[in-house]
């Protein structure tokens, strides 16, 4: 027989794995935008992974506090050094991404068609269209 006790328990524990399916999801969707956004910046997103730092209330683009999920995780440059970055979420959706200070990747080096040299009198002799000034 149900009993009025063990049916609030049963609420209970539906109620706590729903909350904590639906928790699971968010984690998800913030690794995916996390993901994302490391790959435009031109970073790694290490041990691919999000933490949940803390679950509070955090001010919104208007500066109205809401409830909001903190998440951290790391990302490399060179391979090397580990840096901090942060996650805030509001709900399903995503608030705000930080990367913590980092070093830029050095430029890539000029492609050899660019860093041609070309001797002036072989391109005078190619093209003889063009007057010379002397100045």
């Amino acid at each position: 027989m149900l009993t009025l006790a063990n049916l609030s328990i049963l609420l209970l524990l539906a109620g706590t794995g729903a909350w904590l399916w639906h928790t699971h999801g968010l984690r998800e969707r913030a690794l995916a935008a996390v993901r994302q956004h490391c790959a435009k910046a031109g970073v790694d997103l290490l041990d691919d992974n999000v933490a949940l730092r803390r679950f509070g209330l955090h001010p919104d683009a208007r500066g109205h506090r809401r409830m909001a999920r903190i998440y951290d995780f790391e990302f490399t440059v060179t391979g090397e050094q580990r840096y901090n970055g942060s996650i805030v979420m509001f709900g399903r959706h995503v608030a705000r991404i930080e990367l913590g200070a980092h070093p830029f990747p050095a430029p890539l080096p000029p492609s050899r068609q660019s860093a041609e040299v070309i001797q002036l009198d072989q391109w005078r002799r190619e093209h003889p269209s063009h007057k010379q000034h002397h100045y």
